[in-house]
């Protein structure tokens, strides 16, 4: 499939048509905006819209006092190739806080080289339970620097609720966890995302995030999913390039908090 068809696919089954991504999560479609509600321990946002010059504005604002009306944060999800071209720039005078914008990389699964193996002494653990989903959140915390609170809430809901929904892994060092990720199955689609993939410092460069890429693609590939989607971040590109991912545009997070 040549990279202006997928692109058209991916917006069409995972933003247009977007489900909602846990439970007591809705999907909202009000003119020409889908939206994500899910409250204040969920991800709340615009996930697609189709906009014209004339009316841009006017949809920023309504959205702006939709969420702000329910007291949530929000993010607006604005990829390189949306409408109109200077949507950007909109969403910032209208005091949107951009965040660093990554790159949309999709694997076929069925072309990509999934022949990695985790370092010796390294070993991969599917995570069940809420042991190891504090093993995720511990290296989410390592990793990034960053609270992982919500995402232990998220990890532990899912796999109680929704568990066909979530694939979450971690390697382990012995007893130590050293890296991890997950993955979200979208029912109905032909896509799986993959999140979340961080790695320890002094733990880098070893082949252990290639080896969870891996791992994942072959837990969709088994349940029927035929491409993977990734937000990258520069440090992720290449690698997954070599893995045989291809860039099809940007997204960049934009943040409104009230």
């Amino acid at each position: 499939m040549d990279h202006t068809a997928l692109l058209t696919l991916f917006d069409r089954e995972l933003r247009e048509e977007a489900r909602p991504d846990g439970p007591g999560v809705r999907v909202e479609r009000t003119g020409d905006v889908v939206r994500q509600v899910a409250g204040p321990q969920g991800w709340n946002g615009v996930l697609w819209a189709a906009l014209g010059e004339a009316a841009a504005d006017a949809a920023i604002d309504e959205q702006i006092a939709h969420f702000t009306g329910l007291g949530l944060d929000f993010e607006w999800k604005l990829y390189g190739h949306d409408r109109p071209a200077d949507l950007g720039r909109r969403l910032r005078a209208a005091g949107f806080r951009p965040e660093p914008e990554e790159t949309l990389m999709i694997g076929e699964i069925a072309t990509l080289s999934l022949d990695a193996e985790p370092p010796e002494g390294v070993r991969v653990v599917p995570v069940t339970d809420p042991r190891g989903v504090d093993l995720v959140a511990d290296v989410h915390e390592k990793a990034f620097g960053a609270d992982s609170a919500w995402l232990r809430d998220e990890l532990l809901t899912r796999l109680s609720a929704d568990p066909d929904t979530v694939v979450a892994v971690v390697a382990m060092a012995g007893d130590e966890p050293v890296s991890a990720g997950r993955m979200e199955l979208v029912p109905g689609t032909r896509f799986a995302g993959l999140w979340g993939g961080g790695t320890v410092a002094g733990w880098r460069g070893r082949g252990i995030y290639r080896a969870l890429v891996a791992h994942r693609a072959h837990h969709a590939a088994a349940r029927g999913y035929h491409y993977l989607q990734v937000d990258a971040s520069s440090q992720s590109r290449p690698i997954l390039e070599r893995l045989g991912f291809t860039p099809l545009t940007t997204t960049t997070p934009y943040l409104y908090t009230p």
